[in-house]
């Protein structure tokens, strides 16, 4: 890394540490001490990414994982393992599996210790001579006061300043009055020994945003086809639709993620449309994104470990199904389930963007009167019960994109059409019903626009067509021009 003076080290391998070469110092001093030291620029970006991949893979511990990387030197990852420890038969069988992945996946010779303050796993961690070390909870002040200043994660400028003064401990600084440390240095001081000690919280950023329900599955032998991701996705949906049920909630967006041999994670996020418990609905949106996404095309070895997280779940009260007296608001109710459950099918295979629907907007004109926004996951509320539309002033099914002009003869220069010809086809009116005359939005132009007088026609075979003339004649103008604007059903 580039700093004041010149470039410094930023981080060594063995040989380096052999060499008695040290972090932060001048690349021209630890040039002096090795002949043959070889030097390459820090890639800080590649450095994040490889730190979030590999904050990602240790989700499959807990699904708390936070990436840390501080000018104290070195980089990691925090594990909120309370609650899961037991999965692996207690924390020492948890550290102990996961310094050996680390070393066989990774190849990183990890130093790890468990505490009940993420200060004080991060100083046992950095400076306590066992590379694994489980801190019993209540104990921090006596382990923390044998270490380094450094311990506390304070600025080197700070920890230069302290040892100055004679604090080489953290112990030092544990009993002393906090008035002269408060008036003198930054707040992070005392900030650090609060936070190792566990006076105040430590607010820690998650690699991804902790679920609301969650659980994973360790398999014995790796899995590689999308029918057992399936399966496996099923199985752990029927142990979340539990906790669903008992908290009257459902299942709005899910992540499905798969822990490769090797050390990758593949991840697979599905958003519903309704929140839902149906186990059978969750399996076949799973497997529809499973096979447009080709996740198990780069299976490597196999998947070791599946999860699946509810990301959002939203309330879903029970509903009655049975009595015969309700049997229509029943059959409304399923109604909205299926047309949700049709959506949710339709954006696993087509893409979030491809699916859309209509929504009005506040206007008269035909053009702007709605918008085709894509169906997402927030909030959508389906009609329970439908509607007959009215045939007064119907619209077309097909509206076209612009109106298009049209050559039409008519009995009277302001009457109904008689013959149009659109798009080089000549067609002859057999019945026409209208005007329905539309105004401007005076409002939105500063010039004002012509009024349309729009008619519903069929020809001879019975095709209807939505024309409007444009222009009130001899009022807005001389030569009436027509356009076609939609297509009946």
């Amino acid at each position: 890394m580039t700093a004041v003076g010149g470039p410094r080290i930023a981080a060594m391998n063995e040989a380096a540490e052999a060499a008695e070469l040290v972090l932060g110092e001048p690349l021209a001093d630890a040039r002096a001490k090795a002949d043959d030291l070889q030097a390459r620029p820090l890639d800080e970006t590649a450095d994040a990414r490889a730190l979030h991949r590999l904050a990602l893979w240790a989700t499959r511990y807990t699904p708390t994982a936070s990436p840390w990387s501080g000018e104290n030197g070195g980089d990691g990852f925090f594990l909120d393992v309370e609650g899961a420890a037991h999965l692996f038969g207690g924390e020492e069988r948890l550290i102990a599996d996961l310094a050996l992945r680390l070393e066989e996946n990774f190849g990183l010779s990890a130093r790890l210790a468990i505490a009940a303050t993420p200060g004080m796993a991060w100083a046992l961690s950095r400076f306590h001579p066992a590379p694994c070390t489980i801190l019993p909870s209540g104990e921090e002040k006596a382990a923390l006061a044998s270490l380094p200043v450094e311990a506390l994660r304070l600025s080197p400028e700070t920890c230069a300043t302290l040892r100055r003064l004679g604090f080489k401990t953290a112990g030092a600084l544990l009993d002393k009055p906090r008035a002269p440390f408060a008036a003198r240095f930054p707040t992070e001081l005392l900030r650090r020994i609060d936070q190792a000690l566990g006076r105040i919280d430590e607010p820690l950023v998650p690699v991804v945003a902790p679920p609301a329900y969650h659980s994973l599955l360790y398999l014995l032998d790796p899995i590689i086809t999308q029918e057992a991701i399936v399966t496996l996705a099923s199985r752990l949906m029927q142990t979340l639709t539990l906790a669903l049920t008992r908290d009257d909630l459902g299942a709005r967006m899910l992540r499905l993620s798969l822990y490769r041999v090797d050390g990758e994670v593949k991840t697979v996020d599905i958003g519903l449309t309704l929140p839902t418990r149906n186990v059978t609905h969750v399996a076949r949106m799973i497997d529809l994104k499973l096979g447009a996404l080709a996740t198990t095309d780069d299976a490597g070895f196999g998947f070791e470990a599946v999860g699946l997280a509810i990301t959002r779940a939203e309330p879903m009260p029970p509903r009655q199904r049975e009595l015969s007296s309700i049997a229509e608001e029943t059959d409304a109710g399923d109604r909205t389930e299926e047309h949700a459950a049709l959506i949710d099918t339709l954006r696993q295979r087509l893409g979030r963007q491809s699916v859309r629907r209509f929504q009005p907007v506040e206007s008269h004109l035909p053009e702007r009167a709605e918008v085709l926004p894509p169906v997402t996951s927030e909030e959508w509320q389906f009609p329970l019960l439908e509607t007959e539309q009215s045939t007064k002033n119907a619209r077309p099914l097909l509206l076209l994109p612009h109106a298009e002009p049209a050559e039409v003869i008519a009995l009277a220069p302001d009457g109904p059409p008689r013959r149009f010809s659109w798009r080089g086809v000549i067609y002859e009116v057999a019945c026409a019903e209208g005007p329905e005359r539309i105004s401007a939005e005076w409002w939105r132009h500063r010039t004002p626009k012509p009024t349309r007088d729009y008619y519903c026609v069929e020809d001879a075979d019975g095709r209807r067509f939505w024309l409007f003339r444009e222009g009130l004649y001899e009022r807005e103008t001389a030569v009436a021009r027509w356009f076609v604007h939609g297509l009946f059903g």
